[in-house]
């Protein structure tokens, strides 16, 4: 009886780390890169709530070196130097008040996670709050960590490891970043400290940076000795914290996602670079009619979906040909889909803007994060591009929020890129990729009435600022939209938002 009772606790704690603990209603995360403590706390109060999201990842909220050689670049977040909350972003005091003021407004934080690693070695050697390390002697007085706490012998990863050598891919060094041995009681106990220490302040779960590049035994250790989210911040009795691991896994390689999907939510990478591909043309959106695993996807309950990152919209991890702001019209449309499908649990990228691939976010002359100004038409200013304001998207999350619980039913397409379908009874879309004029009266599965197209433009009282659309008793609607109008897309659905009547 003890040994049936043990299996099924460790079976318990495995499946909870795959909810994301959204409050009732809520389904979508939005990435928030590089955004202030002070400023997410006021996002979630003012955009985040009001508007039905159901979380934010955050970036790394740890101490990190400050490479002012390279101008401050994005990446210096993905150097620890310490565990202290003590970044660009804001120090312990203001991460745990924007967590109190989000998790009140009904949207959860998520940390992005560093645990693989540590800096790698510079000329320069101090960190956002001033800790110090001697990357000769591989020593983090700030944690502390020292030499006998990274994995030896000293090697780095070379290109050909990957298709070879798993051992090497996680033991050796990634770009040259101190290789932190999670095989380690020490070292593990450090990491579970740091992790828990975020739990308490009211965190909902971690994205795990570089998962691929730690053994799953040794996360599974570490997954297991989390406390339980903490139930004064809304969560119940017994919740585990959502865990969603980076493993970039296309194929080939000697490390596979499927290691790694019994621990935990992985990313699913394939995901965004296929709704790339698809609505840049590459592949007609019919075939999304089968949209899941028969596309060599993850299963639905074990991915964390979402078209672009703070990585492949540089060209990094899984790079390539991924729709990121700078195509808009198709990246609308492609996170439309996203969150339109039931598939997955997805996550948007909130940017901004930026040229150079390595640029850190907008600072002034001190490397002090400037915060994202928000325009009269609720866009962002002063550098931020705030996809998460942009009407067709955060009308989207609504969208999903309203077809909670259902599926795809009522697909109809033209043999091409026009596709249709309804979520249950609940809401209805249509994409037009074509060259020409999607004119069809399409079934719709919603009540009679009229209801306001969210994509071109909202509902003001009894009148919709965009398209109208009437469906009849029948559920039946005449759909149009002009290969030539600002958005390929028509979306719309039983809640408030959409249906005047």
């Amino acid at each position: 009886m003890l040994r049936l009772t043990l299996i099924l606790h460790l079976a318990s704690l495995s499946l909870a780390y795959f909810n994301p603990h959204y409050a009732p209603g809520r389904t979508t995360m939005v990435h928030l890169f590089e955004w202030k403590w002070d400023d997410i706390a006021a996002e979630c109060e003012r955009f985040l709530g009001p508007n039905g999201f159901g979380g934010i990842q955050v970036s790394p909220p740890n101490e990190n070196l400050a490479i002012w050689s390279h101008n401050r670049p994005w990446w210096e977040r993905y150097q620890p130097i310490s565990y202290r909350l003590l970044t660009r972003s804001g120090n312990e005091q203001q991460f745990a008040n924007m967590v109190r003021r989000c998790n009140d407004a009904g949207v959860r934080i998520y940390v992005d996670a560093i645990i693989n690693h540590m800096t790698g070695t510079w000329s320069e050697n101090v960190g956002t709050g001033g800790s110090t390390a001697n990357f000769g002697e591989w020593h983090y007085p700030s944690v502390p960590y020292g030499r006998n706490d990274f994995n030896w012998p000293h090697c780095v990863i070379s290109g050909n490891d990957y298709g070879c050598c798993p051992d090497r891919v996680r033991n050796c060094e990634l770009s040259g970043l101190k290789d932190l041995n999670q095989g380690s009681e020490y070292v593990r106990s450090m990491i579970v400290g740091y992790m828990n220490s975020l739990i308490d302040i009211g965190v909902a779960g971690f994205r795990i940076d570089a998962a691929k590049h730690m053994w799953p035994s040794d996360l599974r250790v570490i997954y297991d000795r989390l406390h339980n989210l903490n139930t004064d911040h809304g969560f119940p009795s017994g919740a585990r914290p959502y865990i969603y691991q980076e493993v970039i896994d296309l194929g080939g390689e000697a490390m596979s996602r499927d290691e790694y999907t019994p621990l935990a939510a992985v990313t699913e990478f394939k995901f965004g670079m296929e709704l790339s591909r698809a609505f840049q043309g590459g592949n007609q959106l019919r075939w999304l009619v089968n949209w899941g695993p028969q596309w060599g996807l993850l299963a639905s309950d074990v991915s964390l979906t979402f078209i672009d990152n703070h990585d492949n919209q540089r060209g990094h991890g899984a790079g390539g040909s991924i729709l990121t702001y700078k195509q808009a019209r198709q990246y609308k449309a492609a996170v439309a889909f996203m969150l339109a499908h039931p598939y997955g649990e997805p996550q948007l990228m909130s940017s901004f803007d930026f040229v150079n691939t390595e640029a850190g976010p907008p600072m002034d002359s001190s490397g002090n994060i400037i915060s994202p100004s928000i325009n009269s038409d609720n866009t962002c200013g002063n550098g931020w591009i705030c996809e998460h304001r942009w009407r067709q998207i955060y009308q989207m999350v609504q969208f999903r929020n309203v077809a909670l619980g259902t599926g795809v039913n009522d697909w109809w397409d033209n043999g091409g890129n026009q596709i249709a379908f309804c979520r249950g009874g609940q809401a209805f879309i249509a994409f037009n990729n074509e060259y020409w004029t999607l004119n069809q009266n399409l079934q719709t599965c919603l009540p009679a009435g009229t209801y306001c197209d969210i994509i071109s433009g909202t509902r003001n009282g009894n009148s919709c600022t965009g398209k109208s659309v009437q469906v009849g008793n029948d559920g039946r609607a005449t759909i149009i939209i002009g290969s030539d109008e600002y958005d390929m897309i028509l979306a719309i659905h039983r809640g408030p938002q959409s249906r005047i009547n």
